[in-house]
């Protein structure tokens, strides 16, 4: 595509909160224009000569050629390890305190800072690879030269473009809608690409061009538009467009088009570009990957904190040896001190001062430079394996687990709470429709119950059909009942049934509509409540044309009229029917279907070309228009009139009579029902089943049709959507056959039954359906339904006129704006008219009780934070095993802060007491507010379960307040769960981080809605699931899985081993390197503190850098501690981690001395071996460093509990690195670096025995005591193991004692690969 000569002028200027944006096409404002009232900065920006407008380049490298190396250096100097490395290597090159050539000693902090600059360079090629793919993607802007719309790159775009889109295209910048194809200015996005929803959201045309019957003119366009600054909420878009004559139309989210969205259902739209570039809406969102630091991480930066002061004590103590040893031979100083150049030498302080510094370079390998490294290699392979996991797969929604946070995967294996949202999360959030009652009457739908159970008996079956079994699957639901406690590992589900054929139509652009199951869409009717529909529904055919047809009917079949209208249009259902034309309800037929009737008789249809009217919604119009001209030439015939439209809003059939002969049966078309949630999509088809079906919705009018009234076109006039503070959502409607203005409300009941006409002696009728409706609502609550009401309000015209005057001035608001719209939905939802209530089941996941129980039995506490009402949550909380039956629950609802208080008290009073009490005693004390749902039995002693805690949102608010969540906290942790009930998304994090910060607990969040993001934030690991509510929580979580219950094999298994290997592999990391320091500290005894080394600096400096360190990198990568099966069997084992058993101060200080011990073994055998011989310092150095790594070899052995081929590979491979170097190195190098001459120095090592004799020996003797210590805690564990019974021998297994497994498969999680020897874990090895 051609590009652009210059630059564009600046079409927005900023003003204190707000941006105005104006065409581009437009020329510069005059010079008169601008001096009136503006600042000399406005002026200069109107005139264009200020270019600060954000181009539509895509830019997310962090560097450039020249940028690269300072850059990248700074970003890792950042890191202290780093930093103090390269300290080390630049004091070595001070030729007073050096200890090796200064350019070998800079060898290894040069390997490392290459590993990981080549590392963040690959990354950063990917990333400009990926921006440079989308900045130069083509769309059609339109050109000022040209006075068309040309071909122009992403990047090219600036704000004020306008640009033109066809149906499948990507959005390339935010952009206000100002034109559509659609006849009435709608547009239909997919977000996906942004927060994963695939059903399709409506956008409409700003108000005022929607009515253009031209096409839109983009030259033509001066209009101002005036909206908020970028910002990265992708909720809400505030502002206003001014026309030329001044009048001002608000502008919402409704009206812009986001980037990444794409085009569907329609055929082209035209906007102006707002935002741009980096200050679009989704790129402020892209924060970039997460980073959190994990508890081991900041356990083991303060070992390493011990270890540089031990490494300053050692040195310290080495140059104080030094200065006291040069004193004592001070007059024997010629024998052992090489004079200055003026014959002077130095004082033993000058010398002390010196040997520190050079003892701090000696001994710089106590520090491990290459352990950071190695702790990302290790969590990016684990991360693999996990990512490789089979048993992680779920092929019903063909999706895996997902790790998103890279660094704290060793975080799932000491976990201690979860706190799990209900909705979504333990439920499947596929809602079914069960009961409902109206107008105080309650229709049990039990043929509905029934067909629910045939679905059950049907699954039921399916479960007993062997794994490997052929049988053919029939379609039938995923769906169980919340009772149905056990479940299979294998989902039952509708669409997945069949084929991969039905999973790969959801990933097709043209399906973009959420399966239901034939459960959740053939809703069986209750006869009775039918037959009343079927009642209001022909009394009012015959009615319709009267004056006041809805007042001839008894109050009860008017609310049931009223209640179903409410179920079909009080929602934000799109509809959808691609195969036919989308026309607008109005007095006959539309003018636009005019026109094409009058093209459809001219033979000049037949030669359209393809790229004006040739498209395929054209071509599917004039098929429907041929078929609507051939039915009107039949009746024609046929002597039977068209029918038409009536003028309120409706048609119906029975304005024209049906031949007496019989026709042939048309395929009835589905409708396409798109739901931004499962709750409104289940009371749609519910009413479907009860025939006022939704048929059409538009931005303005609801159309219903039913079978005896016909289609009933409802002009909508407000919709007040659902949020979290008000929990219900309203529209506000003009009735066909009334002409009234009715809201019609549907919410939760604790606020619906709040805003009710207050109690009137006149009102009886309202007055029962109100306590009767409220004693069916705690009925469904106690069955586990979620319950909406529905109510009703009619508006006079003035009161409408006056709340509409203020609703519009919020509306227009750019400021507060959301406020003012909150208040203006409260002043409308009063004083409503109650006209019944719904229960829709929502079933469990698969195997969610089954993973909460594991999950309990590895010590983990599960709070559920939902929304839902109490008694609901806890009939849930019981069929998902969060409850038992058997165990006592505290339910805590206060009306008042002081209440809350004293219950609490009250609480923990009994809660301390429970040893004593009787269940007498405990009646008496539940008196105020304080009840036990379920009271222990009376045989429940201390020994018995702790209680759990239910708690409402009104109170959970008071126990958050500074003054009590201490005591609430306290309760909380005596409790077995904790239910908090009625919570909003502020609550649930406030909750997680008040456990977080007082308890200094690990913490999970679980989640699958938008709601859950906070709390997901706010945990140490977030896991979100990619459930029917979007992707927003997995966006925001460090792992994503399918289900609930593959947390149980994440954290028990994956987490139980990813904490174990990282744990071992750091103290295996500081053994190491404190046994190999310890060797050079040994012999400072024998060399007057000199900081002289007996080892060849070669490898010294390359002994951790290469000889050992790959086998601990395989091994904590592949280690399994315990097979996975033994894991799940006995989830007690999960406790090691908890308690931090692997790797904690005890362990790391036991590790220590273990080391120290070894070094003082390895050092003084081959002392003792060489004493009094003529060996070389060298030649006696490199048998230790031979004896050093065939010590770290076996001592990884010991604590290696999973063998494979690459472990073996790893471990010859290392000792073979050692001696090639050495060989080649003592050939070809005895005078690289003076004075040190290692001529021929391995190979007459090879040549004596004693080399031999010492390198069997000293490891043998260094390992003895942990080997000793292993046989004792193994001899121990089996005999407890015998005489425990057999019911107390599971408990054994909380520690780290597994019994001894042969012949296991390892290598991967999902258990392939190549055979192995399990052995057990001992004392040592739960230290290191």
């Amino acid at each position: 595509p051609p590009r652009r000569k210059q630059p564009r002028r600046a079409g927005w200027r900023a003003r204190g909160r707000t941006r105005t944006v104006r065409s581009n096409l437009l020329p510069p404002p005059s010079a008169e224009d601008s001096v009136a009232g503006a600042t000399k900065g406005e002026r200069l920006q109107r005139l264009g000569c200020v270019q600060h407008v954000a181009d539509n380049r895509l830019k997310t490298t962090k560097y450039t050629l020249l940028s690269f190396l300072p850059k990248n250096l700074f970003e890792q100097f950042h890191r202290l390890a780093n930093v103090y490395f390269v300290f080390i290597a630049l004091l070595n090159f001070v030729p007073a305190v050096n200890a090796f050539q200064p350019g070998l000693a800079l060898a290894p902090v040069l390997f490392i800072l290459a590993v990981t600059a080549f590392k963040d360079l690959w990354e950063d090629y990917s990333r400009y690879r990926s921006d440079h793919e989308i900045n130069h993607l083509g769309c059609l802007v339109f050109s000022r030269e040209e006075k068309k719309y040309v071909n122009r790159f992403w990047k090219e775009i600036h704000v004020g473009d306008f640009v033109r889109l066809r149906c499948n295209e990507i959005i390339p910048a935010d952009i206000l809608l100002l034109s559509s194809s659609d006849p009435d200015g709608l547009c239909h996005i997919e977000t996906a690409n942004l927060d994963g929803e695939t059903n399709l959201k409506r956008r409409q045309v700003v108000r005022g061009f929607s009515e253009l019957v031209s096409e839109f003119n983009p030259l033509t366009f001066t209009s101002v538009i005036e909206c908020e600054k970028p910002n990265n909420d992708l909720t809400r878009f505030r502002g206003c467009i001014i026309h030329d004559n001044g009048k001002k139309a608000g502008l919402y989210k409704e009206n812009l088009l986001l980037r990444g969205c794409t085009i569907r259902n329609t055929e082209a739209v035209v906007g102006i570009v707002i935002y741009a570039g980096h200050e679009t809406k989704a790129l402020l969102n892209n924060s970039g990957p997460r980073y959190k630091r994990s508890q081991l991480e900041r356990q083991m930066n303060c070992d390493v904190l011990w270890c540089v002061l031990l490494l300053v004590c050692m040195s310290l103590f080495s140059a104080v040896g030094h200065g006291l040893w040069m004193q004592r031979y001070q007059d024997k100083k010629a024998l052992f001190d090489v004079p200055e150049s003026d014959g002077s030498s130095l004082s033993p302080v000058t010398a002390a001062v010196y040997s520190f510094l050079t003892m701090i370079i000696v001994l710089q390998v106590l520090i491990p430079i290459s352990l950071y490294v190695s702790i990302e290699i290790v969590k990016v392979c684990q991360v693999y394996f996990i990512n490789q996991d089979i048993e992680l797969y779920d092929e019903e929604t063909d999706s895996q687990l997902q790790c998103r946070a890279l660094n704290i995967t060793e975080d799932l294996g000491q976990i201690q709470y979860i706190f799990s949202d209900k909705t979504g999360t333990l439920t499947e959030n596929k809602m079914v429709f069960r009961r409902c009652t109206v107008s105080g009457i309650e229709y049990s739908h039990d043929a509905n119950a029934q067909r629910l159970a045939r679905y059950q008996e049907a699954d039921s079956e399916e479960e007993e059909v062997p794994r490997g079994g052929s049988s053919q699957r029939g379609s039938i639901g995923s769906h169980q009942s919340i009772r149905i406690l056990h479940r299979s590992q294998s989902t039952k589900s509708y669409w997945r049934t069949g084929s991969r054929k039905t999973l790969g139509s959801l990933l097709d652009p043209t399906h973009h509509v959420y399966p239901f199951s034939p459960q959740e869409k053939d809703i069986t009717p209750d006869p009775k409540l039918l037959e009343k529909v079927n009642e209001c529904d022909k009394y009012l055919a015959i009615s319709r044309h009267q004056e006041h047809p809805l007042a001839q009917l008894s109050p009860e079949l008017s609310d049931v009229f009223d209640f179903f209208i409410a179920l079909t249009i009080c929602n934000t259902v799109v509809v959808t029917s691609p195969d036919q034309p989308r026309q607008k309800a109005s007095h006959g037929v539309p003018p636009r279907a005019h026109d094409a009737l009058a093209l459809l008789r001219s033979p000049s249809v037949v030669s359209l070309p393809e790229g004006e009217h040739g498209s395929l919604p054209f071509r599917e119009l004039l098929s429907g228009l041929r078929k609507m001209q051939q039915g009107a030439s039949h009746r024609e015939r046929l002597g039977q009139p068209t029918p038409a439209i009536a003028s309120n809003g409706y048609s119906s059939p029975a304005d024209s009579w049906e031949p007496e002969y019989p026709q042939e049966p048309q395929p009835k078309q589905e409708l396409r029902f798109e739901a931004e949630s499962p709750d409104e999509a289940a009371l749609v088809y519910a009413a479907k089943a009860y025939n006022c079906a939704l048929v059409d919705r538009l931005h303005d009018q609801v159309s219903v049709e039913l079978p005896h009234l016909g289609r009933l076109t409802f002009e909508l006039l407000h919709t007040l959507g659902f949020d979290s503070i008000r929990k219900r959502m309203s529209v506000v409607i003009r009735h066909p056959l009334t002409d009234e203005i009715n809201v019609y409300t549907k919410g939760a009941d604790s606020v619906v039954m709040d805003l009710l006409l207050p109690y009137d002696a006149r009102g009886q009728h309202q007055n029962k359906i109100r306590s009767k409706t409220q004693n069916y609502l705690n009925l469904y609550a106690m069955e586990g339904l979620r319950t909406l009401c529905i109510a009703k309000r009619v508006l006079s015209k003035e009161e409408y006129a006056c709340w509409l005057q203020s609703h519009l001035e919020a509306e227009s608001s750019v400021d507060n704006r959301e406020e003012l719209l909150f208040q203006s939905a409260i002043r409308l939802e009063t004083n409503l008219h109650l006209l019944g209530a719904t229960g829709i089941e929502d079933r469990l996941q698969d195997g969610v009780p089954e993973t909460i129980t594991k999950l309990r039995q590895a010590g983990l506490q599960i709070w559920v934070l939902t929304g839902d009402k109490q008694e609901t949550a806890i009939n849930i909380a019981y069929a998902c095993k969060l409850l038992d039956h058997d165990e006592e629950v505290i339910t805590l609802n206060a009306e008042s802060q002081e209440a809350c208080a004293a219950l609490l008290d009250q609480c923990l009073h009994h809660v301390q007491s429970r040893g004593s009490y009787t269940p007498e005693k405990t009646e008496s004390c539940v008196n105020v507010g304080f009840s036990s749902l379920y009271l222990a039995s009376a045989t429940s002693t201390v020994s018995g379960p702790s209680p759990s805690l239910v708690i409402d949102g009104r109170s959970l608010a008071y126990a958050l307040d500074k003054n009590l969540e201490d005591k609430f906290l306290f309760l909380a942790k005596q409790c077995r769960s904790v239910l908090c009930c009625r919570s909003t998304p502020l609550q649930k994090s406030m909750v997680v981080k008040l456990v977080r910060s007082k308890l200094k607990a690990m913490t999970l969040a679980i989640g699958d809605g938008a709601n859950d993001v906070s709390m997901i934030q706010v945990a140490d690991v977030g896991v979100g699931i990619s459930g029917q509510e979007g992707m927003q929580a997995v966006m925001a979580s460090d792992f994503a899985v399918p289900r609930f219950r593959y947390l149980e094999r994440l954290l028990i298994v994956h987490g139980h081993w990813c904490y174990s290997r990282l744990a071992n592999m750091v103290l295996y990391f500081f053994y190491k390197n404190t046994m190999f320091v310890g060797l050079l500290f040994w012999f400072q005894f024998y060399c007057g503190f000199s900081a002289s080394a007996m080892i060849d600096q070669w490898y010294l400096i390359f002994f951790n850098l290469l000889f050992s360190s790959l086998p601990q990198l395989v091994t904590g990568v592949l280690d399994k501690n315990v097979p996975a099966h033994v894991l799940l069997l006995k989830p007690q084992l999960y406790k090691s981690g908890q308690n931090r058993e692997e790797y904690r101060p005890r362990a790391f200080w036991l590790n220590m001395v273990d080391a120290a011990f070894q070094s003082l073994i390895c050092f003084f055998i081959p002392y003792l071996a060489y004493y009094d011989s003529d060996v070389d310092m060298f030649t006696w150095g490199t048998p230790i460093t031979a004896i050093a790594l065939f010590t770290f070899l076996l001592h990884l052995g010991i604590e290696t509990k999973t063998w494979t081929w690459l472990n073996w590979t790893a471990c010859v491979f290392s000792i073979f690195l050692f001696f090639t170097v050495a060989l080649i190195y003592n050939a070809s190098c005895a005078t690289c670096y003076p004075p040190s001459n290692p001529y021929w120095t391995m190979q007459a090592l090879l040549g004596d025995p004693v080399f031999y004799l010492i390198c069997l020996i000293a490891p043998i003797t260094a390992l003895l005591p942990r080997w000793v210590l292993e046989f004792v805690s193994d001899f121990s564990t089996h005999t407890a193991a015998i005489l425990l019974p057999k019911d107390q021998q599971g408990a054994q297994h909380s520690g780290h004692k597994c019994t001894i497994e042969r012949g296991h498969r390892a290598g991967g999680p999902g258990g392939s690969g190549p055979r192995v020897l399990q052995t057990r874990r001992g004392c040592f090895g739960s230290m290191s």
